[in-house]
């Protein structure tokens, strides 16, 4: 059976990206600040330490979520307006038998 998205939720699925963004980024923003912290010049070509912005590595993720959640919903939306002129995504759809633990498949 062939089926087609007729519509994409902006809000919702803008939600789950910003989510997953952040949950993936921040652990990498996480081991990149401590490359840089203790693999980074330990002094300038002025001879003095130089300031390491590990804010940033915190706030980063952060601007993931917000950018990532407008973008989806965006793209969502234009999708949704187009829906109409193109048609959407189209899939084909099977059915499976279930079976139970014990049952061997055939």
């Amino acid at each position: 059976m062939k089926v087609q998205i007729q519509r994409l939720s902006p809000h919702q699925n803008g939600k789950v990206v910003a989510v997953l963004m952040v949950v993936v980024s921040l652990p990498l923003f996480v081991l990149m600040a401590l490359v840089m912290w203790f693999g980074g010049p330990q002094v300038s070509q002025h001879g003095t330490a130089p300031a390491f912005p590990i804010f940033m590595f915190v706030v980063l993720p952060f601007f993931y979520l917000i950018f990532g959640y407008i973008t989806v919903a965006i793209v969502c939306a234009i999708y949704n307006f187009f829906f109409s002129f193109i048609g959407g995504f189209e899939f084909d759809l099977a059915e499976q038998e279930e079976y139970g633990p014990d049952e061997p498949r055939s």
